[in-house]
């Protein structure tokens, strides 16, 4: 059985000093979840500083974006290097990085494969926008980016794939639960083609774009989906530790 994950990207919000103070608050609750990989994903600038708060707790740290290259006159950039003591989760891909930055593709792969490379483990997140899904080409799109993202990468690599239709993400407009289901399924069948069955299996795949408190329990309820990719319901102690008390719940087991 897959392992679920509930990650919190915390994107462009909180001060090192409001990261701490939001850590503090859900610490307690948090912590005591079992069952479910509990994953936050907080500003670089507050990574270290997490990593002091969270030692010895059952809670991981991500980075939400990082450069392939280990060093070099990049300004601005953050290596693999420089993660690698800090936290063990790594976001490449996000709809945010593709569309407000312009990532490509093969920029993605050289990402996920520098941070494979230094042990880190890649979130890959996939997704169409409003104008390729009601023009019926999502899968085509989420096909691409797959191909494309994993091209040369070795079929026994630990990687978590994040489906997050560009059109839900800080909308507050979800994919309902079988239009995240499906197209997890085809994700899944596409992992299929480009490693083997056995692996798709066993990749986790999440959901994200606008989960809520009030939506995760419908939506892992599907046996497809992993877990999630929160956004700013992470900012929320009490909103985010109740989604990962009921994804526990549903995938896991809670002791809360």
């Amino acid at each position: 059985m897959r392992m679920p994950i509930i990650a919190g990207n915390w994107k462009m919000y909180t001060t090192p000093a409001e990261a701490r103070k939001l850590v503090l608050d859900m610490l307690p609750a948090l912590d005591k979840v079992e069952g479910v990989d509990k994953l936050l994903c907080p500003p670089f600038v507050s990574l270290l500083l997490l990593k002091e708060l969270l030692k010895d707790t059952s809670i991981r740290l991500g980075a939400q974006n990082m450069y392939f290259e280990v060093k070099g006159a990049y300004t601005g950039e953050i290596s693999p290097l420089m993660l690698v003591e800090l936290c063990h989760f790594v976001i490449l891909g996000h709809s945010e990085r593709r569309w407000y930055f312009g990532e490509n593709d093969r920029l993605i792969n050289n990402k996920i494969k520098s941070a494979l490379s230094h042990k880190l483990i890649p979130i890959l997140c996939v997704g169409e926008r409003l104008r390729e899904r009601e023009s019926g080409r999502a899968q085509e799109v989420i096909s691409n980016q797959l191909y494309a993202g994993l091209s040369d990468v070795a079929t026994s690599s630990e990687i978590v794939i994040a489906y997050e239709p560009v059109w839900a993400i800080g909308t507050g407009k979800a994919a309902t639960s079988k239009q995240a289901a499906d197209t997890i399924k085809f994700i899944r069948d596409t992992l299929a083609s480009i490693w083997d069955g056995r692996r798709a299996q066993e990749i986790r795949i999440l959901y994200g774009g606008s989960v809520t408190g009030e939506n995760i329990t419908e939506l892992v309820s599907q046996s497809e989906i992993d877990g999630a990719l929160v956004g700013g319901a992470s900012l929320r102690p009490e909103e985010f530790v109740s989604i990962v008390s009921q994804a526990a719940k549903i995938k896991g087991k809670s002791i809360i």
